[in-house]
C-alpha cells in the first residue's frame, strides 16, 4: 500500500510539473516577427545582403521562432532616415552607419568612422573592449534605441572626380557627395559637401549636379557605375579608415525580447560582421582590376590635400570636444586608443605588409 501510495503521489507530481513546465518552455520562446529597414539598396549584395544574412541567422538559431524581415532603403523609409524610424516604432529594428545622424549629434560619427581615426581592426577592438559600443549607447539611448556593431567595409577609397584634383585650390567650390560628419572639414577648406543615400548618387553625378561623389569601394562603386560618370579614382578615403555599419533596436522593443533573443542578435550581428568584412576585402581587389580595364584613372590624394583636411579636422574636434560632452568623452578614448594601437600596428601589421608588397614586386 505504501509503495502504490508513493507511485500516486510521485505520478501526480511529475504530471503537475510536466503541466507547468511546457507552458513554461513555450513562453521562453514565443514567436517573434519584427521589420528591419536598411539605408542600403537591394543591389549593393553586401550591405543589404549582410542584413538578408543576418535574418536568416537568426531564424535559424531559433527554429524560426524569431523572425526579423529586411526591407531596403526607401521600401518602408529613406535610406537617411533609418534611426528615426526604429526612435519612434515605425520599425523594430534598422542596419545603418550612424554617421548619418550627425547632424543629430556629431559623436555619432564615431560609430561609423571618425575621419583620420581607426583602421577596421583597431575600430572594432575599440567598440568591444575600448568601451565605444558603451558610450555610444549611451548616446543612442536619448532615441529610445541601442545598437550593436555590425558589418564594416574594410577601409574606403577617396571617390570619383570630374576633374583631376592637384592641389587645394581644386576644391574650393567643389560639390562632393560625402557620407556623415566628413562634410564638416570638406566645408571647412571649401568644398560643398552633399548628403546623398547610395542609390540616387548616379544620377546626381551623371548630371552635374554634384562634382564628385564617394561611396565605399571597388565593388560597390562598380555596382553604382560611377565610372561611367567620372574617370578619376581617388585613395586614400580618409574620412573613412573604416566604414562600421550597426544592428540598431528600439529600446523598448529590445527589452521586451526575452534574453535569449537578445543574445541571438548579438551573436548574430558579430558573425554578419565577418560575413561582410571577410566578402568585401575579398571582391575588391578584382572589382578594382575590372575598374580600371573600364577607364578608371587611380590616383591617390595629393600630400598637400590630406595635410590640409588633417589639420581641419583636427581644428573642429577641438572645437566640439569642449562643448559636446558624447564627443568629447568619444574622443579622448578613441585617440588615446589610436596612439598606442599605431605603434603596435607599424611593428606588426605594417612591417609584415610592406615586406610582402617589396617581394610581391620582385616576382
Amino acid at each position: 500500500m505504501k509503495r502504490r501510495d508513493f507511485l500516486k503521489v510521485t505520478g501526480a507530481g511529475l504530471a503537475a510539473s510536466t503541466a507547468v513546465a511546457a507552458p513554461a518552455i513555450a513562453q521562453s520562446s514565443p514567436e517573434v516577427r519584427w521589420r528591419l529597414a536598411a539605408s542600403w539598396p537591394k543591389a549593393l549584395d553586401t550591405l543589404y545582403g549582410g542584413c538578408e544574412y543576418f535574418c536568416k541567422r537568426v531564424a535559424e538559431a531559433t527554429d524560426n521562432k524569431f523572425q526579423i524581415q529586411p526591407f531596403a532603403a526607401g521600401e518602408i523609409v529613406p535610406g537617411l532616415q533609418v534611426l528615426d524610424a526604429v526612435s519612434n516604432g515605425t520599425v523594430e529594428m534598422g542596419n545603418t552607419a550612424l554617421y548619418y545622424y550627425w547632424g543629430k549629434n556629431p559623436a555619432f560619427t564615431f560609430g561609423t568612422s571618425l575621419p583620420f581615426g581607426l583602421n577596421t581592426r583597431a575600430h572594432i577592438a575599440w567598440l568591444h573592449f575600448g568601451g565605444g559600443t558603451d558610450m555610444l549607447n549611451d548616446l543612442l539611448k536619448e532615441y529610445n534605441a541601442v545598437g550593436i556593431p555590425t558589418g564594416s567595409t574594410g577601409a574606403q577609397m577617396g571617390g570619383w572626380f570630374r576633374k583631376e584634383i592637384k592641389s587645394m585650390d581644386d576644391f574650393r567650390g567643389l560639390k562632393f557627395r560625402v557620407g556623415g560628419f566628413a562634410g564638416t572639414i570638406i566645408a571647412k577648406v571649401g568644398g560643398v559637401p552633399q548628403q546623398i543615400a547610395g542609390g540616387d548618387i548616379y544620377p546626381a553625378l551623371e548630371k552635374g549636379t554634384i562634382d564628385a561623389a564617394e561611396w565605399v569601394g571597388p565593388y560597390d562603386d562598380e555596382k553604382l557605375g560611377f565610372v561611367k560618370v567620372a574617370k578619376y579614382y581617388y585613395y586614400p578615403g580618409w574620412w573613412e579608415g573604416t566604414g562600421q555599419g550597426h544592428n540598431i533596436m528600439n529600446l523598448d522593443k529590445w527589452n521586451a525580447l526575452p534574453k535569449q533573443y537578445q543574445a541571438v542578435i548579438e551573436t548574430a550581428s558579430r558573425d554578419t560582421f565577418t560575413w561582410v568584412t571577410g566578402k568585401y576585402d575579398y571582391v575588391n581587389p578584382p572589382a578594382l582590376k575590372r575598374l580600371l580595364v573600364a577607364g578608371a584613372i587611380l590616383k591617390p590624394f595629393p600630400q598637400e590635400v590630406l595635410e590640409a583636411c588633417y589639420n581641419a579636422a583636427g581644428e573642429i574636434y577641438a572645437d566640439l570636444a569642449k562643448n559636446n560632452p558624447h564627443f568629447n568623452k568619444m574622443y579622448s578614448s578613441l585617440t588615446a586608443y589610436r596612439n598606442e594601437t599605431l605603434a603596435w600596428q607599424q611593428v606588426a601589421e605594417l612591417s609584415f605588409d610592406s615586406f610582402m608588397m617589396r617581394m610581391r614586386t620582385r616576382t
